[in-house]
């Protein structure tokens, strides 16, 4: 708990010479603060809590709408690799398929309850992953993605406000 103290003082003092709203966009699109930059931009920012949502909301689409667009560029690209890396992509990839197989039947509503959830690691960038492996049309699961981002952030400034008030 000290640790994620001081990381996330970290951070605060990192940013604290930007403004608030573009430290708020760029912590949003990071993988391991994109579900407390919410709670950030509203508690050490002082940002608005629909102002900092709205912020947190685009720039968690920013890393979904790259890896939606390009995961499956890229796979083809690298899957015409000969090399080292191009198997071990193509292998690595057909794993996953194959241990997600399973909750292939929930897909898109299931996604949808994965990036609800405001938990760490279940964010933009491994739900737009989760498609991707999943096999899902980008066109598809976007909107389901964006509902779960919405749902997570209404979660979290909830939670934050909350806590504001009783500290």
């Amino acid at each position: 708990m000290v640790i994620k103290f001081f990381m996330m003082h970290a951070l605060v003092s990192f940013f604290s010479g930007f403004p608030p709203e573009v430290a708020t966009f760029i912590l949003a699109m990071l993988p391991f603060t994109e579900k407390v930059s919410l709670a950030i931009g509203v508690a050490a920012f002082h940002l608005n809590g629909l102002e900092a949502m709205f912020i947190v909301t685009i720039g968690n689409m920013v890393p979904i709408f790259l890896i939606l667009g390009l995961a499956e560029k890229f796979h083809l690209w690298i899957s015409k690799n000969d090399g080292f890396f191009g198997k071990a992509w193509v292998k690595t990839v057909a794993h996953a398929q194959g241990k997600f197989a399973k909750y292939q039947k929930y897909e898109l509503w299931g996604l949808f309850i994965f990036m609800s959830l405001p938990i760490p690691i279940n964010g933009g960038i491994s739900g737009a992953l989760i498609a991707f492996i999943l096999g899902m049309p980008a066109k598809k699961a976007w909107p389901y993605l964006f509902a779960g981002v919405i749902l997570s952030n209404l979660i979290t400034l909830a939670v934050t406000a909350g806590m504001i008030k009783i500290f």
